[in-house]
C-alpha cells in the first residue's frame, strides 16, 4: 500500500508541477505579446515624429514619487551650476 500512496502522491505532485509550469509559460507568452505591442506603440509614435527616448524617460518619471523627482532635479541643478553648465 505504501508504494501505491507514494505513486499517487508523486502523480499529484507531478500534475501540480506541470500546471505551475504551464501557467508560467502562458504568462511568458503574454508578456512577450505585451512587449511586442509596446514596441509597436513606440514605432508608431516615432513615425509621427515623437522622440521615443524622451517618451521612455517621461514614462519612467510618471512611475516615481514626485518628491523623489524634485529632490533629484534639485541636486542635478546644483551639480550643473557647480560645473558651470547651468
Amino acid at each position: 500500500m505504501d508504494d501505491m500512496n507514494s505513486d499517487s502522491s508523486y502523480r499529484v505532485t507531478a500534475d501540480e508541477l506541470r500546471q505551475f509550469i504551464e501557467r508560467f509559460e502562458r504568462l511568458e507568452a503574454e508578456k512577450k505579446d505585451i512587449a511586442d505591442q509596446q514596441k509597436e506603440v513606440m514605432a508608431e509614435a516615432k513615425g509621427r515624429g515623437y522622440d521615443t527616448k524622451v517618451m521612455r524617460k517621461v514614462i519612467a518619471l510618471r512611475k516615481r514619487d514626485k518628491d523623489d523627482i524634485a529632490e533629484e532635479e534639485a541636486v542635478l541643478e546644483m551639480y550643473k551650476e557647480a560645473l558651470g553648465m547651468a
